[in-house]
């Protein structure tokens, strides 16, 4: 009973602090860390010992799932070298750099010294793509900073694996190494085993709960088999997600993938909220083991300094010597310096960090001082780097994509979706369809088109557009529909059966309406541009078309060896570039290096033109 309670209690609470911190706009992984080690001061809390494998079974291999099923697999192939470094390169970098230092300053062999610095090297991305949806961050970071930290962990924990086996004298280098290989490539492959398997039973399962139960086992089911022959369980979990997340579209029903998506965001914010409040709570144990430890107390401090001074500074000395490199040996790949420079700087460290020191043997030397380093790390790196991230995104001038450039290109995928859509409709009509079914039809796709054009097309003084009209007037007939269902179910004259299945229809309909957005921010902000360029100078200078420089091919994508989207060109120059949902983004790339305002599509079908200046639609 009383682990129940602290369970809800523990739960409740973190999800509190989470939705307080949303709410303000300060980073939660902070807020509930301060939180947790206000709570381990306090008398009626008890100590909490988490056992490192729950943690690293029962709290890991979900965490890494959910991100790895919204992992872009052509945004990670962009960015593999980057990502490759990270995780690999920079998590043994740092590793030995902070050994250098914990075996210089504490009385302990090399092999715990590396021990440590496995424990402290991988960041958590948790912390810094929090900060990231409070201030934004330019798409390509988030994608490093994602991406990093669904590999990162599984290098630490080979390398701690190896560091403990080594501080017993049962390892050499080269045994070392093909451990290295076998968890990295076993993981892999027991990842790509288990992704495929799954995929063969979502094809023929329609049911979203029986679907939705086998994504639940997916992630223990890739990283228990590749534990088993001591691969790297993080790797197969983190290969498994991402395979599955890449073909839903394909293997699910669109019900068991919306089910899918809602189960796991829900047990997403749950995990993490509740991990940072532990990581705080385990503050005061640690603290009085270390302070009795019998070491000096100002070894003890220079020590805590120390390490959390090389973890954080191996990173900026890894990152951008590796940026200028890349950059020299190729012109794709490469990450832009101010970008290199916030990438560097979100290096807060989490979850893995105490899950993996709790690793250590009992008989490691000094241990309640590691556990104590470890803590400090974490604390600082949240605390330091936390803080002055934001103030470091504004410092350099970066924001994350435009709303309006991100409404404008959700408009033109949905336009493109509904061409073909009506295209496949003229096909399949027959001299037997009624023309009231073809209407009907026609008229669904076009409004869902049309209210993403809406979004952008509308100005402040603009009467609410048809779309907002429809559905605040459906919305308004579904109340009284229910309400009228609800009575009929309260006067008990018709079956239960009944009255539950019109009730999920009206539900489903519901939720099907159009909204302008997903997110309560843009539903309380809504977009302002103008319908033409009557309002916008630069809308207003730019002529409809010009003669384009280079027609139907983006130059620097064929230079570079990439493949474009859709194409744009230069109302001033004529030039023809690639969209920002293309991997070059170079139609931005020339507003930057030439400042010239304004673009158009090129595409078939398509007469819109867009002001970067502004960022108005015409």
């Amino acid at each position: 009973m009383h682990v129940a309670i602290g369970l809800v209690v523990l739960v409740a609470s973190a999800a509190a602090l989470a939705a307080l911190a949303r709410r303000f706009g300060v980073s939660e992984p902070l807020v509930l860390t301060l939180a947790g080690v206000a709570a381990s001061y306090l008398p009626f809390v008890p100590e909490i010992h988490p056992d490192p494998e729950i943690i690293l079974l029962g709290l890991l291999p979900p965490l890494l799932y959910t991100a790895a099923i919204r992992t872009s697999l052509v945004d990670f192939r962009a960015n593999m070298r980057t990502i490759a470094s990270l995780s690999v390169g920079l998590v043994l970098f740092t590793t030995f750099a902070v050994a250098a230092v914990v075996w210089w300053l504490l009385p302990v062999p090399f092999a715990v010294a590396v021990a440590l610095g496995a424990v402290v090297a991988p960041p958590d991305a948790v912390a810094a793509t929090a900060v990231a949806r409070r201030i934004g961050m330019p798409r390509q970071i988030v994608t490093i900073l994602e991406d990093e930290s669904l590999f990162n962990d599984a290098t630490a924990l080979v390398a701690l694996r190896t560091a403990i086996a080594a501080s017993a004298g049962t390892v050499t280098v080269w045994q070392a190494g093909g451990d290295f290989l076998l968890a990295a490539g076993g993981g892999a492959a027991v990842g790509v085993v288990v992704a495929y398997l799954l995929a063969l039973l979502r094809r023929r399962i329609t049911d979203p709960v029986l679907d939705t139960t086998l994504s639940f086992l997916a992630p223990f089911a890739a990283y228990l088999p590749a534990e088993g022959i001591h691969a790297s369980g993080v790797i197969a979990v983190v290969t498994c997600g991402m395979i599955l997340g890449h073909g839903a579209p394909v293997w699910q029903s669109a019900a068991s993938r919306i089910a899918e998506r809602t189960n796991w965001r829900t047990i997403q914010f749950i995990l993490e909220s509740s991990v940072f409040v532990i990581i705080g709570l385990q503050v005061r144990a640690i603290l009085e083991g270390a302070w009795s430890s019998g070491l000096d107390h100002r070894t003890v401090l220079i020590a805590a300094i120390g390490v959390l001074l090389a973890t954080m500074l191996a990173r900026p000395l890894w990152i951008f010597p590796w940026s200028l490199l890349i950059r020299r040996i190729g012109p794709t790949g490469g990450v832009p310096l101010t970008h290199s420079a916030v990438v560097s700087w979100a290096g807060m460290r989490g979850v893995v960090t105490l899950a993996a020191v709790l690793l250590l043997p009992e008989d490691t030397p000094q241990l309640p001082v590691l556990k104590l380093l470890a803590l400090v790390v974490v604390a600082g790196t949240l605390l330091l780097q936390g803080t002055s991230l934001p103030w470091l995104v504004r410092l350099l001038h970066l924001r994350g994509p435009s709303r309006a450039e991100m409404a404008l290109q959700k408009a033109n995928l949905l336009q493109q979706a509904t061409t073909a859509g009506l295209a496949e409709l003229d096909k399949r009509i027959t001299p037997d369809t009624p023309a009231s079914v073809v209407d009907s039809l026609r008229d669904r796709v076009t409004w869902k088109t049309n209210a993403a054009w809406e979004r952008l097309g509308r100005s402040e003084s603009e009467l609410a557009t048809p779309t907002a009209e429809y559905r605040r007037l459906r919305l308004a007939m579904l109340r009284v529909e229910r309400e009228t269902v609800l009575r009929v179910r309260d006067s008990g004259s018709a079956d239960y059966e009944i009255l539950q299945y019109v009730l999920a229809r009206l539900d489903l309909e519901e939720s099907m309406i159009d909204r302008y957005d997903e997110t309560e921010e843009e539903r309380l902000e809504p977009l302002s541009a103008p319908a033409a360029g009557d309002t916008c100078a630069h809308l207003r200078a730019a002529p409809l078309v010009v003669d384009p420089a280079s027609p139907d091919v983006c130059a620097e994508c064929v230079a570079e060896g990439m493949s474009w989207v859709h194409l744009r060109m230069c109302l001033s120059c004529g030039h023809i570039a690639c969209c920002d949902s293309s991997v070059g983004n170079h139609a931005t790339k020339h507003y930057g290096s030439s400042g010239h305002p304004v673009m158009r599509s090129v595409e078939p079908g398509e007469a819109w033109r867009w002001c970067y200046v502004d960022e108005l639609l015409g």
